[in-house]
């Protein structure tokens, strides 16, 4: 027994550090966003969307899909981060790296002063004050008319070139490229936290909570360690949106927002850390074309492909393809 235990132990901690290993198929969806640079020049800006919002939903997997911690208000931070750039690029601070600095900071502060609060409850309770911590930060925008804009928006933003040397165009190739670059740094980052030992263990209170503090897991401080993090993303997320767009709106704030969001990670898979590349790409593609199609009814095109996703692909797109390959590998 006292033999093989080295050797189990070893085995383990081999298996565990292959997990921080980048595998090929995780080149996929960058070699999709260098192929869409080239093939769809005339959708970069609607690209640049696409990322900041992958980046979004990343951030809701993290305390959604590994953590356990079940969010309806999660445009709180992305709002947070939008507004604090966007109001330092309205009042002649518009270097947007230290603006998405900025952002990230004022977001981590809102989620851990907020997350200090409600992680003390679970459940439905949990979700309701998810939904209040947004909606006073929206009524708080909606108030402070001579900073954000209230109900017109903040508008009269100037946004630098980036390095000085890189400037926003209208085509939206430096949009898309800056967003890119944003999205891999943070994706290497909730990779990193994802496959940690600290990862783990959020896995672990996701799975169940009284075990882990039987074990003696400071879980309610990881969960705020997690909350803070993934508010730090959302903010930085928003940020980039406000930076491209040049505008912030209410709507950043809104529950539609929180809502959609989940529904993306919903349908790409959640998680699975890649759910929300998948979700994202396919929600806001199929939102372009529907509303070109049917401009009165293209929501209810989406909530049919809701429907379809629910009913065939339980544990979303990627839950689906991992399924079939299970039944390809599975001997006859």
């Amino acid at each position: 027994m006292s033999a093989a235990t080295p050797t189990t132990s070893r085995a383990l901690l081999d298996s565990f550090a292959s997990r921080h290993r980048l595998r090929a198929f995780e080149a996929l969806p960058w070699l999709a966003a260098v192929a869409a640079y080239f093939v769809f020049p005339d959708y970069l800006a609607l690209g640049a969307q696409i990322l900041a919002t992958i980046l979004f939903a990343l951030s809701l997997d993290l305390v959604l899909g590994y953590a356990g911690i079940v969010t309806l208000g999660h445009a709180a931070f992305f709002g947070t981060g939008a507004y604090t750039a966007g109001i330092l690029a309205a009042n002649g601070w518009g270097e947007p790296i230290s603006g998405l600095l900025a952002a990230a900071a004022t977001a981590a502060a809102v989620g851990f002063c907020s997350g200090v609060i409600i992680l003390r409850t679970t459940g439905l309770t949990l979700l309701m004050q998810t939904l209040v911590v947004a909606a006073m930060l929206a009524e708080l925008a909606n108030k402070a008319t001579r900073i954000t804009g209230g109900a017109d928006g903040l508008q009269g933003m100037e946004v630098w070139p980036i390095f000085g040397a890189f400037r926003f165009d209208l085509f939206g190739r430096t949009a898309y490229v800056y967003c890119a670059l944003v999205l891999l740094i943070a994706w290497l980052l909730v990779r990193a936290i994802v496959h940690s030992p600290f990862g783990r263990s959020l896995t672990g209170i996701r799975e169940n909570v009284l075990r882990m503090h039987a074990v003696g897991a400071p879980v309610r401080r990881r969960k705020l360690i997690a909350y803070t993090i993934s508010a730090a993303l959302a903010g930085i997320s928003g940020a980039l949106i406000a930076q491209t767009a040049q505008f912030v709106g209410l709507g950043a704030l809104g529950l539609e927002r929180s809502g959609t969001v989940l529904i993306m990670l919903i349908i790409g898979g959640v998680g699975q850390l890649y759910g929300a590349f998948v979700g994202v790409t396919l929600y806001m593609i199929a939102q372009d074309r529907f509303s070109t199609i049917d401009p009165v009814y293209w929501y209810f095109w989406i909530g049919l492909f809701m429907i379809l996703v629910v009913l065939f692909a339980r544990g979303g797109v990627l839950g689906l393809i991992e399924r079939a390959r299970n039944l390809i590998r599975k001997p006859s």
